[in-house]
């Protein structure tokens, strides 16, 4: 097992055995004093962490983790990382990794708009996207090839300019499109496509980046709920999944 698995598991273990005890008194004086002091944002979670007599804090907010003393008297903001014999290991961004995973567990296929694999599909990848992002368009450019390698792009959407943006309302055009997938390669390569409109996931699915600590576009995020922030090549990201870039591309007849 690769040293960065074992480390994995051991971390796993850590917040599986933290997590077997945890008092509801305990959680309501935690709450109590978050809210006094931090009244501005919304607790989503809390749980005991791996360390005796501090707990993990998810904040909905840009999916922030704190972790505060059992007495809420102190806060350490931060990522925990575990000492290991296999070396460090982030304990918060493996919490993170579940969160993204249930997250994404959650969402509709049909809300989603799918670029399959051309022949048997060795990864899947969802991606958050904005139209009017050069990198996202960028990363477009290649989708042909990424499915020929047999990894499935999942997109959301992401408009970066927010809500009341042309480029939300660009989405939500694609989103509502009889042919979605067409739509969105057609304002990904400039090109204007006619409105619509419908019950559409393009607001929620800009929340749930959010949630997911998302913080631009393209954002990739990994079946095993793992985030690769920003642009990278095909082949570079063969390699993030674990797959050989030495793979044999599906050749279309």
């Amino acid at each position: 097992m690769p040293r960065n698995q074992v480390a994995k598991t051991v971390v796993l273990g850590l917040l599986a055995a933290a997590s077997a005890s945890f008092a509801a008194a305990e959680e309501a004086t935690i709450l109590a004093k978050l809210k006094q002091s931090m009244s501005h944002l919304t607790v989503a979670h809390v749980a005991p962490s791996p360390v005796a007599g501090l707990y993990r804090v998810e904040m909905r907010e840009k999916g922030a983790v704190f972790y505060i003393t059992e007495d809420a008297s102190h806060l350490v903001a931060g990522d925990l990382y575990a000492l290991t014999g296999s070396g460090l290991a982030n304990v918060t961004e493996v919490r993170r990794e579940s969160k993204r995973r249930e997250l994404l567990a959650s969402l509709a296929l049909t809300d989603q708009i799918v670029f399959a694999a051309s022949g048997k599909r060795q990864a899947t990848v969802s991606v958050f996207t904005d139209v009017d992002c050069s990198y996202c368009r960028s990363f477009h450019q290649h989708i042909g090839e990424l499915n020929d390698y047999g990894i499935e792009v999942r997109y959301l959407a992401y408009p970066r300019a927010g809500l009341d943006s042309n480029t939300y309302k660009r989405m939500v055009w694609a989103w509502c499109a009889d042919d979605r997938r067409q739509a969105l390669t057609e304002l990904k390569t400039g090109h204007d496509i006619p409105p619509a409109s419908c019950a559409n996931p393009v607001a929620e699915q800009a929340e749930l980046a959010e949630a997911m600590d998302v913080e631009g576009t393209p954002t990739i995020i990994t079946s095993s709920g793992r985030k690769i922030p920003g642009y990278i090549p095909p082949r570079e990201l063969l390699r993030e999944l674990g797959l050989s870039p030495a793979v044999i591309p599906v050749v279309k007849q």
